[in-house]
Order: structure tokens, then sequence, then C-alpha cells
């Protein structure tokens, strides 16, 4: 059997992060003895412990999926936009095959709910065709298996972003908190850290409406020359401040009013091909 949990859904800052775990249904009693637990409900001493004793158990396996801020800010602001929710369902499908390929014969699923939990539900089931799928809210509350995913994902998260690596050349505070849009120190990093030109680096989401708004606000205007067929098509899409776009007209451009970079390597806009 597998259970699957989530840790960092909400964040503004850092990763989400899938786990799963999984034993032989033959041991659910000795999984109940093992005192796992919803993550939510433990100290950040104890989901270590806890942790560390679920890799040490040769009777368990287990295994994270790490979706960055990056991957989820691409996939939720393209034109095709995808919801968290179909990422969340996307990653717990990932985590249920990856053990299939590995040779776990999973018979049991158990998994916390994200959206409606029959449609979430038939999903899996739909995927994993013969395999018995429950999908229940706080199924980490319920489940062993699940708690025991809960753990894996949460410790994972939580080390990630203690340990966060600015890819970018910044100097900014790594005292940014829980990563939650509520959490003080998270808010004064978000305002601290702001740069009007790019935003953020790249622990943030930008997806999140925290950040649209803040980018919104004291981002630069930019005018754009073209397009405005995402806004007229209502694409979701990120700008920095005011959003300025010029009509693209069907004609040949006659170089006036061109930016500089255009000028200079003699470009202008082709119509007839």
């Amino acid at each position: 059997m597998l259970g699957i949990d989530e840790a960092g859904r909400g964040p503004v800052l850092g990763d989400m992060v899938y786990g799963s775990a999984f034993c032989r249904v033959a041991d659910k009693e000795y999984l109940a003895q093992q005192k796992y637990a919803d993550s939510k409900t433990l100290t950040e001493d104890k989901r270590e412990r806890l942790f560390e004793l679920l890799k040490a158990d040769d009777k368990m396996g287990w295994n994270v999926d790490v979706i960055t801020p990056a991957t989820l800010s691409a996939k939720m602001l393209r034109k095709t936009k995808e919801s968290l929710n179909k990422n969340s369902h996307e990653s717990a499908a990932g985590l249920v095959q990856t053990a299939i390929d590995a040779g776990v014969n999973i018979c049991e699923i158990y998994v916390d709910t994200v959206g409606d939990p029959g449609r979430y539900q038939e999903i899996l089931e739909k995927k994993f065709p013969g395999v018995r799928c429950t999908v229940a809210p706080k199924a980490d509350s319920l489940y062993p298996i699940v708690s025991a995913a809960s753990i894996a994902a949460k410790v994972t998260r939580d080390f990630n972003l203690k340990n966060w690596c600015f890819k970018e050349s910044v100097k900014a505070s790594k005292q940014f908190g829980s990563g939650y849009p509520g959490d003080p120190d998270t808010k004064s990093w978000l305002e601290d850290n702001f740069e009007p030109h790019f935003g953020y680096p790249n622990i943030v989401r930008f997806s999140w409406a925290t950040t649209k708004k803040i980018c919104d606000e004291r981002g630069i205007d930019v005018e754009w020359e073209a397009d405005v067929e995402d806004d007229l098509k209502g694409v979701a899409t990120l700008n920095f401040g005011k959003k300025r776009s010029l009509p693209v007209a069907q004609t040949k451009s006659s170089g006036v009013n061109r930016h500089p970079y255009f000028k200079s390597r003699k470009l202008q806009r082709g119509v007839d091909f």
C-alpha cells in the first residue's frame, strides 16, 4: 500500500513537495505502532527524528517530488494555464507510477484530498485500474501510511527552504519565516527584497496573488510594442506595473519612433511573406 501527502501548497515562498510512503499491506499493524502522525501536529524535532526512522526502516519505502517555485509559476502563468490542483494530481500520479516502475506491487493507495475528492479518486482509479484508491480529507490524520508520507514531504520542504541557494546574484536575507503569506517574517521579506525591474529571486512564486499585487503596485511600468492578444483572450499573465500594449497594425514598419535596438539593427516589422 502507498500513501501520498503534500507540504507547501499554500506558501508564496519555496517548493511544493509531494511525498509518498509505502509498505506491505501485511505490515499495517506494524505501521500503526511507529507513531507516525500528521506532520503539522508534530514539532520540527519530532518530524526530523521520525523521518530518520522512516529512512532507516527496511519495511518501509518513501519518495518525494519537489516542485520548484519557478516550475509552478511557469505552469500557472503560461498561455494555457495549469491549475494548482492539476499540478498536485500530476505529482501524486507520478509518485505512484515511480513506485510501480521500481517494482512495487501497489494494491492500495491513500491520498489526502485536493479539490473534489470524488473527482480526484476517479482520476487515480482510471490511471491505475485494479488498485483500490481512497481519497479523503484529513487522510494524513486517518491513515499512518499517509502520515509517513506527510513527514517525508514536510521535512524535505523545510530543509530546502532553510538551505535555499539563490541562483541570482543577490544578497537577499534568509529571514523569510515559513513562507506563508500571513507570516509577518514572510511579509517583511517580500517588502524588503523586491526589485522593481525583475521582481524577486527564484524562491518566490510569481503566480501567487500576493506576488502579483506587489509587482503591479511597485514594479517599473513596461510599455510593450506588441501585442494585445493575451489581454483580449483573458490569459492570466504577470505584468510589472501598468501594462500599456500598443495594437499591432498590419502594415510595414516605417521605422518612425522605433526603439533604438531595432533601428541600430535595421529591423522592421514584416507583413508580406
